[in-house]
């Protein structure tokens, strides 16, 4: 027998995708209502999945995907980090 290591599966929030975990990034609330970019994947908290492209994250952004999911607000700030990540993933 072999021993085939499972991939975990997640689902965008944006565009409804499964994809592997290490396709996408983790958008987290803490319980103090503070939202970060979780790049390991491992803070507590709230979590959604996004797709790392221009495309997904302009979506989230005009239709509040991620504040709806993780029922906080969300700064220009994160959307602008997730833009600059998505390039240099682009690279």
């Amino acid at each position: 027998m072999t021993n085939r290591k499972k991939v975990p599966l997640r689902k965008c929030v944006a565009t409804g995708e499964m994809k592997h975990k290490k396709e996408l990034v983790r958008i987290v609330r803490s319980k103090e209502g503070e939202v970060s970019v979780d790049l390991t994947g491992r803070k507590n908290g709230r979590g959604a999945y996004l797709t790392l492209n221009e495309e997904s994250i302009q979506l989230a952004r005009k239709k509040n995907i991620l504040a709806n999911h993780l029922k906080a607000d969300i700064n220009d700030e994160i959307y602008q980090e997730l833009l600059e990540l998505a390039k240099k993933e682009k690279q």
